[in-house]
C-alpha cells in the first residue's frame, strides 16, 4: 500500500509514485534474486532508528529508479523514510514480494 508523508509536496509524491512503481516491477522481475527482494522488503518494515539515513548496501535498481525519477545521476540514496525515492521503492518492493520472498 502506498504510504505518503502528509508534508510532501506534489512533486515529492509523484517522485514516490515513480519509485514505488519501479520497486514493484523490480520485485516482480524473475531475474531479481529472491534474497535481494527479501532484503528490500524487510527494509520497509524496519523502525526509523534502524534507517539512519546513511548509505546502506542497496540494490542498484533503487539507485537507478531514483536517478530516472529525478532526471540526474545519483550514486547513493539515503536510507530514510523521509526520502520519497527510498520510501517509494521499498514500499513497492514490499507490496510485490511473494510468500517465498517475504512470508506473506
Amino acid at each position: 500500500m502506498r504510504d505518503y508523508d502528509s508534508s510532501w509536496s506534489e512533486e515529492q509524491t509523484a517522485f514516490y509514485d515513480e519509485c514505488y512503481t519501479a520497486g514493484h516491477a523490480w520485485a516482480q522481475d524473475p531475474d531479481t534474486a529472491v534474497g535481494e527482494v527479501r532484503m528490500v522488503a524487510e527494509l520497509a518494515e524496519e523502525d526509523d532508528e534502524f534507517l539512519t539515513g546513511e548509505e546502506m548496501d542497496q540494490p542498484p535498481a533503487l539507485v537507478d529508479a531514483v536517478t530516472e525519477a529525478i532526471g540526474e545521476p545519483v550514486s547513493t540514496v539515503p536510507a530514510t523514510r523521509e526520502h520519497p525515492g527510498f520510501r517509494g521503492f521499498i514500499d513497492g518492493a514490499r507490496d510485490a514480494a511473494t510468500v517465498e520472498e517475504f512470508g506473506r
